[in-house]
Parts: C-alpha cells; sequence; structure tokens
C-alpha cells in the first residue's frame, strides 16, 4: 500500500508540473578546492549529503532518505537509511535508478543488530538518481522520503557524483 501511496504521488507531480522540475536549483556549489573526493558525509537530519576532500565541503546535495528515517537500519524492509562509516564499494552504471553508487553495509556491527533483531539486516544500499519514469520530477523528490532506506538525488546531480567520487571512498552517515 505504501508503495502505491509513492507512485500516485509521483504521478501527479509530474502531471501537474513537468517543467517546473528542470529549472529548480539542485544542489548548492561551493567552490572547489582541487584533488579527489575522499570523503562522502551524509547527515540524516538535515537531509544533506556533502562530497569532501580533506575535509572540507566541495560539494553539497539536499537529498531524500528511506520512508522512515529516523534511526539507523536494523532490519531488511523497515525503510531505514543506515548510520555509521562504510565505503563506496562499487558501482553500477545500469541501475533502475539513474546511476548507483553501492553503500558496502551491512557491516559486522548492523549484522549482529539484525541477527538480535531476529531478521536480516538487508542490503543494496546506494546512492542513486530517480527511476527514467520519475526524472521529470526533479529536486521535487525531496518533499518525502521515498526510498527503501538508500539515499536519492536528482539525476543532474547523481551524474556530477558518479564523475568526483571514485571506488572505495569513505561515506559516513550520521543521524
Amino acid at each position: 500500500m505504501k508503495h502505491i501511496v509513492k507512485v500516485f504521488f509521483w504521478l501527479a507531480l509530474v502531471a501537474v508540473c513537468p517543467g517546473l522540475c528542470a529549472s529548480c536549483a539542485g544542489s548548492s556549489p561551493q567552490p572547489s578546492i582541487g584533488g579527489a573526493i575522499d570523503k562522502v558525509l551524509v547527515l540524516k537530519s538535515q537531509r544533506s549529503m556533502q562530497l569532501l576532500n580533506k575535509g572540507l565541503a566541495v560539494k553539497t546535495y539536499k537529498v531524500a532518505l528511506g520512508g522512515a528515517p529516523t534511526g539507523t537500519k536494523t532490519c531488511q524492509g523497515d525503510g531505514k537509511t543506515p548510520e555509521g562509516t562504510y565505503l563506496l564499494d562499487w558501482r553500477n552504471p545500469l541501475s533502475k535508478f539513474h546511476l548507483s553508487l553501492h553503500v558496502s553495509y551491512p557491516a559486522p556491527a548492523d549484522r549482529a543488530r539484525a541477527q538480535k533483531a531476529g531478521c536480516p539486516p538487508g542490503g543494496d544500499i546506494m546512492i542513486h538518481g530517480l527511476p527514467d519514469k520519475w526524472k521529470t520530477v526533479g529536486v521535487l523528490h525531496r518533499l518525502i522520503d521515498w526510498t527503501d532506506g538508500c539515499i536519492a538525488v536528482t539525476n543532474e546531480e547523481m551524474d556530477e557524483i558518479w564523475k568526483m567520487v571514485p571506488d572505495g571512498t569513505v561515506i559516513e552517515i550520521k543521524p
């Protein structure tokens, strides 16, 4: 039922304002300080993601999270975005969501927490863009937390992130 509501929400947005989304500003560019991105920092409470170089933010994005974002992920299907330090360990150029970078969740502590709760920890946590059928929604996707636990940005933002963030980059996800 929850997914049906999400689909109707997106379809309504696309029908009402298809041109609006393309013109919205999606991220806050900041001066480049040179060098590679060495860390990604997600602040769940602020719905933001920063690309860092030597501790300085090079770029900041607004994001959508899992549908039940408060607290850390415990069980598969709980709708939560995990909290902790992981790696962006591989990428999927053929993702059903415009490009995706894989977060190395679950770590051993995540597996132990899930085992204690009597459930599988889940996986396939990604930073990704929008599905093709919703690409015109653009920045309006951030009006609700809609993923199953992933970190979502616009497709244009995902193109930037894809180019700037190498495999093996540390990602820290904070409450």
